[in-house]
């Protein structure tokens, strides 16, 4: 069993004594708060935390983050409160534990809202000192190297947690030597039957490849020797879970995958990389198109090397790796290399912060931001814990701006994602793009090498349609936020409208209501103030006659007549069709203007307006208080969808004319269902955008001039 001599000895290496003495000082306060505690296992607690310290002092971080990673568990599991900790190891220490802490005690509905809640605290307390992340990748580090103490479901869960979440934000981070294990415990739990299957298959491929991989080992250092560049030349063993995952991803039997041989050569400088390419290129023959350059575009986690594929003897394909010393310290730790150069540590193995670690930071910072973006404009705990975890998983697409910048975007980017990416205004605006100079859908997949130009206009603004296409976080919420706000907009615009409405047959507006009244309004309805009053009526959540009788009664205007609770005896509300998203058309019976109409609030979605003769008006005649009179504003310009059906006689080109036929007409083509009814007919049903019911009539006017149709209705 690990001890604190053991611990001390390890970190003495590169810490100064006073450092080393503060870290055994964490381990006595730690382990007289743990006194009696046992972990599943049987072993005492504070064994776990003293591990989690061990795992970075190996990865050589800074005294202040072991000395977090040995009280880590004490604010959670133990009486002692955080300011103990300030009081006794400073601010920094005391942020540190803190951010690594659950929130146990808050109580959730459920296990997901809890997961949700830790997991945004976490990550928000990641944004200030990114060591948070790394005590606690460690902590999960141990916590899955013991697994097998706990219960068959929590282990389940645990793995899939760690393989969904933990060990994508470790390669995120390009922490390699800790993502990799991570990602083996976990599959190695979660699926043992697949895990053992193929442990078994290496070992039994393993003492042919030893042979063919000496060879190629030698080739490689005698072509080096040749063109006298120095190196170090190491196979690489492929990772049971990344055989595994490139099995399934690619559809790959255990051969395809297993006999590639891979190989990683770390050379002195960045030229020297790109010399080496062109000597393992000479000896032999590359595989096009597998060339990737890493070194001059790094990877988000400020990962860099080249990457190249080989035909090598008798026909094997090696894989190779070309990076200097520094990469390949960045590659390993990543982010966590950037600690002990912090610290100015003056320890012979100390040199200055170097372009590769420097990169990994910043771009760690950057994702850093995104993520506090992402926690600024989501919903809830849980809409927040989705779109992190869609972020990590990109396979980057590299894009250039017409000036020849270039962003990194993850794999199936749209040119909606490469507007956001840039700001999120020209995103909010953007209403059209160029792909290499040609005008492409905004939808368009974006692939490496493109150049994107995007089109705004002061005009444009988020399309809900947008939300089934982007894959970025930072688009999908930057929309979803615009359209919230524009919802709450609209919303007390309309609620003003509906009150305005209620009060006219007293002859008062809104306006008229004094600063005292509004207060009793808002005290009376539990509004903090009146845009959310209003917010509320758009929405459906308070009703307009109640609130305009609340203030008739104060005011004492009310009399018999004008208390009788009757919608009919005010003026009706005019539809416009440009209140946006809280007056709805649905699609039971897709109401267009001049249509007789009728308008029922919905709680949390304003006002749905149904056609009169709508067959679902009947499931709410027993709320007649929700019921609102509305009419078609005279001079409308939008646009509404409509549903036609046609039965036509088999015939080729029949579609084709009909569609044309609409077209002539200027309506839009939204849908369009086929179903052949039998040998002879066909049944055609088309959902199209018109203007009004005169437009209407001119399309179905225009079809019937077809002779291959023999009927046509609406809906």
């Amino acid at each position: 069993m690990l001890t604190i001599n053991e611990l001390s000895k390890t970190i003495g290496t590169y810490l100064q004594p006073e450092q080393v003495n503060k870290v055994q000082l964490a381990y006595q306060f730690s382990a007289e708060a743990h006194e009696g505690q046992k972990r599943v296992s049987g072993e005492p607690y504070i064994h776990h935390p003293l591990e989690v310290a061990y795992i970075l002092g190996d990865m050589r971080m800074d005294y202040q983050t072991l000395v977090a990673a040995i009280l880590h568990d004490v604010i959670e599991d133990t009486p002692t409160v955080k300011t103990e900790i300030r009081k006794k190891f400073g601010k920094g220490i005391a942020e540190l534990v803190d951010g690594v802490s659950k929130l146990d005690k808050v109580k959730f509905e459920s296990f997901e809202e809890a997961q949700a809640n830790n997991f945004q605290k976490m990550l928000m307390a990641m944004s200030t000192d990114i060591r948070v992340i790394l005590v606690k990748l460690a902590d999960r580090l141990h916590n899955m190297r013991t697994l097998e103490a706990l219960k068959s479901g929590k282990r389940l869960r645990i793995a899939k947690e760690t393989l969904e979440i933990y060990a994508p934000i470790a390669l995120r981070l390009g922490i390699n030597s800790i993502r990799l294990e991570l990602e083996e415990l976990g599959f190695a739990t979660l699926y043992p039957l697949r895990y053992r299957i193929l442990d078994e298959q290496i070992n039994k491929a393993r003492g042919h490849r030893k042979e063919i991989i000496s060879k190629i080992r030698t080739a490689l250092k005698r072509r080096m020797r040749q063109e006298k560049i120095p190196g170090q030349i190491f196979g690489r063993e492929k990772h049971l879970h990344g055989i595994y995952k490139k099995m399934r991803d690619q559809n790959l039997s255990f051969s395809d995958v297993y006999d590639v041989y891979a190989f990683r050569i770390i050379v002195d400088d960045v030229d020297t990389c790109y010399r080496t390419v062109g000597t393992v290129h000479n000896l032999y023959k590359p595989v096009p198109g597998k060339f990737k350059d890493y070194v001059a575009i790094p990877k988000t986690n400020g990962y860099q090397s080249l990457h190249t594929a080989l035909f090598g003897p008798y026909g094997v394909p090696i894989e190779i790796q070309i990076r200097t010393k520094e990469m390949n310290d960045v590659a390993e730790v990543g982010i966590a290399a950037h600690w002990l150069y912090k610290t100015g540590n003056t320890s012979k193995n100390i040199n200055l912060v170097n372009k590769d670690r420097s990169g990994a930071q910043q771009r760690a910072r950057e994702w850093l931001r995104n993520i506090v973006e992402m926690n600024k404009t989501a919903g809830n705990p849980e809409e927040f814990f989705e779109n992190v975890k869609i972020d990590l998983f990109p396979d980057e697409v590299y894009i250039f701006t017409p000036k020849g910048k270039i962003m990194e975007l993850p794999n199936g980017s749209t040119a909606v994602d490469f507007a956001y990416a840039i700001h999120t205004d020209i995103g909010n605006t953007c209403v059209g793009a160029r792909v290499n100079r040609k005008l492409v859908p905004l939808g368009t997949q974006l692939t490496n090498g493109q150049t994107v130009e995007i089109i705004a206009a002061n005009s444009g603004r988020p399309n809900p349609a947008w939300l089934s296409f982007v894959v970025t976080v930072k688009a999908r919420s930057q929309i979803r936020h615009f359209l919230k706000n524009l919802q709450q907009s609209e919303a007390v615009a309309l609620g003003k409208r509906l009150l305005n409405r209620e009060l006219e047959p007293f002859s008062l507006t809104y306006q008229d209501i004094s600063e005292v009244d509004m207060e009793y309004l808002l005290n009376k309805n539990k509004n903090e103030n009146e845009n959310e009053l209003f917010k509320d009526i758009g929405l459906g959540n308070k009703m307009a006659p109640l609130i305009a009788r609340q203030l008739v009664v104060l005011k004492k205007l009310a009399s018999k007549k004008n208390q009788k609770n009757s919608v009919n005896n005010t003026t009706p509300l005019s539809i416009k069709g440009t209140e946006g998203m809280v007056v709805k058309f649905p699609k039971c019976c897709y109401p267009i203007p001049g249509d007789p109409i009728h308008g029922f609030v919905t709680s949390g979605r304003g006002i749905v307006i149904h056609c009169q003769t709508c067959k679902n008006l009947a499931e709410y005649q027993k709320q007649q208080e929700k019921w609102i009179n509305v009419e078609w504003e005279p001079y409308n310009e939008g646009e509404y969808e409509v549903k036609i059906h046609l039965n036509v006689n088999n015939q080729r080109g029949v579609l084709a004319t009909v569609a044309a036929a609409i077209a002539d007409t200027d309506a839009n083509i939204n849908s369009v269902e086929m179903k052949e009814r039998d040998g002879r007919h066909t049944s055609l049903r088309f959902i199209i955008e018109v203007k009004n019911r005169v437009h209407l009539a001119k399309v179905i006017r225009k079809i019937r001039l077809i002779k291959s149709v023999s009927q046509i209705d609406r809906n």
